[in-house]
């Protein structure tokens, strides 16, 4: 893939991105009664699951505005209308913290997760993460799609790991980023990256896609998610569906789709 047509990717993918953040809750489209939650891309079809339990016990509905956890913690610094907010890292909710921006006594952490390598195709071979053979020499003429590798947890994660493994220097500027985890998904699923780094339960939401090598833990930060709500929100529900996160129906829900605890 050429260099102008990955950039022409990347626009695509922070424009979709920024779309579906102002589709789902930032601009008011939501209704004023509703429960508004800002998450990690990466809990798209998990977190859809638990709020449809939720939905199904009491009857009230929960607004999910999902993006990488730098871009919603920019929101709720701005001041968008969120009531709680799950990053999947501790960083970005430590940041919304110093600023006075959450209710620290709310605070948990939510869920766990492990980092992968992902290859296009359901039969990718695997690849071996050393430098011999090199992750580079894999790559061949495509790029590895990745988060932002400075903001987005995802992809701090993934270049720690990287890093750590002697591989990094090697590949740094073979990197397509995106604003968040699922953007670097969809681009191997529909074979425009042949390799990328997800979390593990990212690779279970795309058919066109398998993981061919598993980053070990001691090679990243633990991938941990915390939650928490946004002071300054006072909806009445936000305390029953934070409960609810952590309770056994939501854990069910989370470990189906490849979440574990935090640890």
């Amino acid at each position: 893939m050429s260099h102008k047509g990955a950039s022409r990717i990347l626009t695509l993918a922070r424009a979709m991105a920024l779309a579906l953040l102002l589709m789902t809750g930032v601009t008011g489209r939501a209704a004023a009664s509703d429960l508004t939650v800002f998450a990690a891309a990466s809990l798209k079809t998990a977190l859809e699951d638990v709020a449809d339990a939720w939905r199904a016990e009491t009857g009230k509905r929960v607004t999910l505005a999902f993006a990488g956890s730098s871009a919603l913690a920019r929101q709720i610094e701005a001041g968008a209308p969120a009531d709680l907010f799950i990053s999947a890292n501790t960083a970005w909710m430590d940041h919304l913290a110093a600023a006075g921006l959450i209710r620290p006594e709310t605070r948990r952490d939510l869920l766990g997760n492990d980092l992968v390598l992902i290859g296009h195709g359901r039969d990718a071979p695997p690849v071996r993460l050393a430098p011999d053979p090199d992750l580079a020499a894999r790559l061949g003429e495509g790029r590895l799609a990745m988060a932002l590798v400075d903001a987005v947890p995802a992809g701090i994660y993934g270049k720690a790991a990287l890093t750590r493994l002697g591989l990094w220097d090697a590949v740094a500027d073979r990197v397509a980023q995106t604003d968040n985890v699922r953007a670097a998904l969809a681009l191997v699923a529909r074979g425009e990256a042949p390799f990328g780094i997800v979390y593990a339960t990212d690779a279970g939401a795309a058919d066109s896609v398998s993981i061919v090598a598993r980053f070990p833990a001691d090679t990243h930060p633990p991938i941990v998610y915390p939650v928490a709500q946004v002071a300054g929100r006072d909806h009445p529900d936000a305390a029953g569906f934070l409960a609810f996160l952590t309770g056994e129906t939501a854990a069910a829900l989370f470990a189906r789709h490849g979440f574990r605890s935090a640890e």
